[in-house]
């Protein structure tokens, strides 16, 4: 699969996608075409970049662990399905994704369900239906998944979220280490593994450490890795026996920003021949199966966002192009997802790539200056009909956006397959139906 490094440009993430005749292709799929065929704004993911980030990844940890998707990145059964036939699990966060794991075709014991406040329905759910484990993350949360496995008459195998030490971290947004939400923190290993071990109904099978997202320096994630297997190893111990699973997490990334440099792959494979020698000389966690659940290292890059231009217009000085998408559609690309400084994710146009480019500001069509897609994009100077395309948007896209923000349409989704093509979300309309309180449709009085 190929790299990008911090020198590339958005028309480098561009070209990886391909072209044809000088225009944005998806799959040898002009975009033109796309977006004439489903309307924008759009979605737009290719199977075969999906496939070639797992098998890319896949070598890499060979030997060491198994992967696990990460649902929750983008949680479009038919997305989940690309990587399901490439042979991996699915780790989910509700009974919902629960739902689409199974659209997807993963069998109940390919799947993982973690997240700090699942309900008791949901977790009565997925016991029910069959689960490959849930990871348990507070004291409630033991009771109720007990309970449930006793009233059921099953046992349900369970793993010990672990909140890791201040040694452990790194990554854009750390998930432990201080005060968290997540989990058991390490310093209690012990003691939270008596607890569970003392309800007949609950199998402890292992644990699971996520310390943190959107990690580019091979080196840091590999340590964090080596730290919990030290964890597997001290909690195996205090168990007993040895463990069955080990959940190092995610945290994957990819470059967005200008300056970013990509996973290093290869680096991350050197590094990994020490944790693989390390799990060889440990009886208790030898025969683990040990998993990692990435996200948006294995869809992000495959999909893009694509907005048809509305209006070109300079204020001040400042050129801005409106675009017929926003940040309700894509609330990442806008900087409001988390991110403390906002920054450009890569955009670019989908025609007539080799025109000249200067600055300008892309923004959405809501009524509110946050709808801003890109701050100091250089894009040539297109016109009302003309496309742009938001890279990196395959991941934390159109779910994890407000979707319902002023009421626009929602964008269909589309992939693409060698040549293929399949719509696997319908856009949406505006022309939901009402009911008006006091009369249905006749004009109800407000006072």
């Amino acid at each position: 699969m190929p790299q990008i490094d911090g020198r590339s440009s958005s028309q480098d993430l561009a070209d990886l996608f391909g072209s044809h005749e000088g225009d944005l292709a998806i799959g040898g799929i002009p975009l033109t075409n796309l977006a004439e065929q489903f309307g924008t704004p759009l979605y737009v993911y290719d199977a075969e970049r999906i496939r070639g980030a797992y098998r890319h990844l896949s070598e890499t940890v060979a030997g060491l662990a198994g992967i696990y998707y990460s649902i929750k990145a983008n949680p479009n059964p038919a997305i989940a399905h690309v990587l399901v036939e490439e042979g991996a699990g699915l780790e989910i966060a509700s009974a919902a994704e629960y739902i689409a794991a199974r659209a997807a075709g993963a069998q109940p014991k390919r799947i993982l369900f973690a997240g700090p406040g699942k309900r008791p329905d949901e977790l009565a759910y997925v016991i029910e239906r069959g689960i490959g484990e849930i990871h348990l993350e507070s004291h409630e949360e033991i009771a109720r998944v007990a309970a449930i496995g006793q009233g059921l008459g099953v046992e349900v195998p369970v793993a010990l979220r672990i909140n890791p030490s201040a040694t452990a971290q790194g990554g854009a947004m750390r998930m432990g280490g201080k005060p968290s939400p997540f989990g058991f923190d390490e310093e209690g290993l012990e003691a939270v593994i008596d607890v569970v071990s003392a309800h007949p109904s609950l199998r402890l099978a292992g644990i699971h450490l996520f310390v943190g997202t959107q990690i580019l320096d091979a080196d840091v994630l590999a340590g964090q890795w080596a730290h919990g297997l030290r964890l597997a190893v001290r909690a195996a111990q205090h168990l007993g026996r040895p463990l069955d699973t080990i959940d190092l997490g995610g945290g994957l990334g990819i470059p967005y920003f200008q300056g970013e440099t990509a996973l290093d792959l290869q680096r991350l494979g050197e590094r990994i021949q020490d944790l693989r020698t390390f799990v060889r000389n440990q009886p208790l966690i030898r025969d683990a199966a040990v998993v990692i659940e990435p996200g948006r290292f294995l869809v992000g890059p495959a999909g893009l966002y694509a907005g048809q231009v509305l209006a070109s217009k300079i204020s001040r000085g400042t050129r801005f192009l409106v675009i017929d998408g926003g940040m309700h559609h894509h609330l990442a690309a806008s900087g409001n997802l988390g991110q403390v400084i906002k920054r450009d994710y890569p955009v670019v146009a989908a025609t007539s790539r080799g025109r000249e480019t200067s600055p300008c500001i892309v923004v959405g069509p809501l009524c509110t200056p946050l709808d801003t897609l890109a701050r100091q994009a250089m894009l040539p100077d297109l016109r009302a009909g003309e496309l742009v395309a938001i890279l990196q948007s395959g991941a934390y896209g159109l779910t994890a956006s407000p979707i319902g923000f002023l009421s626009h349409p929602s964008p269909a989704e589309v992939l693409v397959d060698g040549g293929r093509i399949s719509l696997i979300r319908a856009r949406g309309s505006f022309e939901a139906p009402i009911t008006l309180p006091g009369g249905g449709g006749q004009g109800s009085h407000v006072g």
